[in-house]
């Protein structure tokens, strides 16, 4: 059964009129108040209409980012470039950490949806579309960043990773590395598919066995690499490739620990996404995939606007791509 507003108002112990007042910032609620009624939206799941007459009354000039994982300093970098893009236009930017669980989504997403926001960035954790789908209310403008499903249904904003890892394989294969492991994210991810595909037909046309044993999947949070180096180095490899720049600064941290020397004792390529005295340290002796971390946050910020000014916009898929630079390059 639909959850409606008067059973927001009956949980809350407020009118229905102010919980209207509340979504819509249409007249003064105390604090205590906003938080009972915003406490009973994401107990009760409920989601208003966005093409309701009073859901649209006014613009709040605010922007919801619901990001998987706040302390990655690739979603800190992205978070700082879309608040400066944002702020530069008079808007303001909320942030909700889901720490890849898609529960927390679900509720971060009903509650920014409920009226708090006039927009929502989405850098998903959830596989199923449907379910993600379920959750936006009918005309509610969503960018996704980062990470996309297969249904084209929201505009995105990403970076393609598959021709840099592609080549990374390709050149590693021609300096006679024949045993190439990689970590990758999570498998559920859009990121995660892409560059584990990219990864296995440069393998195979490669002439090199693509073995299960040699991919692995960290969750891209911190401290996920390490069991996976463990797993790769027991696989003899002679090159990895680390998928995300967390679980790169904690591979070339544990290679150093364990005194095997990179470029020497065995090849890493690593994704940069964000500025780090480890990346510029080892600089010379790895292959990197750098990430347009801010061009990134800056096109979500603007593509965001474009879709709060016209939710009926047709859907677009803005692509970046990535820049490999060999070791020594």
């Amino acid at each position: 059964m639909k959850v409606t507003i008067s059973d927001v108002a009956k949980l809350a112990g407020v009118s229905t009129a102010t919980v209207s007042h509340t979504i819509n910032s249409t007249r003064y609620v105390s604090g205590e108040t906003k938080e009972k009624v915003y406490k009973a939206i994401a107990e009760l799941g409920y989601t208003p209409d966005a093409s309701a007459r009073s859901f649209r009354t006014g613009k709040k000039k605010t922007i919801g980012f619901i990001v998987p994982d706040i302390s990655n300093k690739f979603f800190a970098t992205m978070i700082e470039s879309v608040e400066n893009y944002l702020s530069s236009h008079g808007y303001h930017l909320i942030i909700a950490n889901t720490k890849e669980n898609p529960e927390r989504e679900e509720n971060n997403v009903r509650l920014l949806a409920a009226g708090l926001v006039d927009g929502l960035l989405i850098a998903s954790t959830m596989e199923n579309f449907s379910r993600f789908d379920a959750l936006i209310p009918a005309g509610f403008p969503v960018v996704l960043v980062d990470r996309t499903f297969e249904v084209k249904r929201f505009p995105s904003v990403c970076v393609s990773n598959f021709q840099p890892i592609y080549r990374s394989v390709c050149r590693l294969a021609g300096k006679g590395d024949r045993r190439i492991g990689i970590i990758g994210g999570l498998p559920r991810l859009s990121t995660t598919t892409e560059r584990i595909s990219a990864y296995q037909q440069a393998m195979a046309d490669c002439g090199l066995p693509v073995e299960d044993s040699l991919v692995r999947y960290g969750d891209s949070m911190e401290n996920s690499a390490r069991a996976c180096l463990e797993d790769l180095l027991g696989e003899h490899c002679d090159a990895i490739i680390v998928c995300q720049g967390l679980m790169a600064s904690e591979t070339i941290i544990y290679l150093h620990q364990k005194g095997i020397q990179l470029a020497q004792d065995i090849d890493l390529v690593s994704f940069v996404d964000y500025d780090s005295d480890v990346y510029a340290l080892y600089a010379d002796q790895m292959d990197t995939i750098i990430q347009p971390v801010g061009e990134l946050g800056e096109a979500a910020g603007e593509q965001i606007l474009r879709r709060v000014e016209k939710p009926d916009a047709p859907i677009f898929e803005k692509v970046l791509t990535s820049a490999y630079k060999p070791c020594g390059a």
